[in-house]
């Protein structure tokens, strides 16, 4: 009885030490799977990998052999342009790994030039399917612009979220600390800068315009973690 007592408590032990452990995500997208992938279907997975996030049910992933695996080559299904807010980890927020997404990161996520060269790698070297344009709740950027900040090179960089200001209707309270008008700012933001990205760009205006491509929009709510898009 003794020795069964024993053995009983060390196989209870050893199942606790290995439960919960979710067998670890090893592969990395490949070629082949990313030109089978449409648009459409590239924005359902991001949709799809928040809801994991937002249930704290992310993919267990082993990001030591992942990187060995990329280092040959890349094979992104998106790139994703994002403020530098240190509260937006984009790879989390939709529950992407290594290999998976391009992500473009500049104060406000204002389109520029380099911006601009570096979606058209994504989408005509590398064959990215999604463009996405990623605001956030409460973005310091917005709130900088709709204050009228003006300081070094930020007040050149905050002329670029002033577009977005005039777009706004709201007649009243037209500061950072009305806290709809700043998140009605930053929705506008992101829908002012997809237009620049199809304006300014004949390249990814043609992908899209052929269904290559799709370029679309989001805004990443903090309190609860959920992206609405676009």
């Amino acid at each position: 009885m003794k020795n069964l007592g024993i053995l009983l408590f060390v196989l209870i032990s050893f199942s606790k030490a290995f439960a919960g452990n979710s067998p670890r995500y090893m592969r990395v997208l490949t070629k082949s799977q990313q030109e089978k992938l449409t648009p459409g279907e590239v924005l359902k997975r991001l949709e799809a990998g928040n809801i994991r996030f937002m249930s704290n049910e992310s993919t267990v992933r082993d990001h030591k052999i992942q990187i060995r695996k990329a280092v040959r080559g890349q094979y992104p299904k998106a790139i994703i342009l994002s403020c530098v807010d240190s509260r937006v980890p984009v790879e989390d927020v939709f529950d992407q790994g290594i290999g998976d997404i391009f992500v473009a990161r500049v104060a406000g996520n204002v389109v520029n030039g380099d911006i601009l060269g570096s979606m058209e790698y994504a989408a005509k070297v590398a064959g990215v399917k999604l463009v996405l344009v990623l605001g956030h709740q409460s973005c310091g950027a917005v709130k900088s612009a709709v204050d009228d900040v003006k300081l070094g090179n930020i007040t050149g960089l905050l002329k670029k979220i002033k577009p977005a200001i005039n777009m706004s209707k709201e007649k009243k309270d037209r500061s950072s600390k009305n806290y709809s008008y700043v998140a009605k700012v930053c929705k506008n933001n992101v829908l002012h800068n997809i237009s620049r990205i199809r304006k300014e760009s004949k390249i990814l205006f043609d992908l899209e315009k052929q269904g290559k491509i799709k370029i679309a929009g989001a805004v990443y709510e903090m309190e609860s973690g959920k992206v609405e898009f676009y």
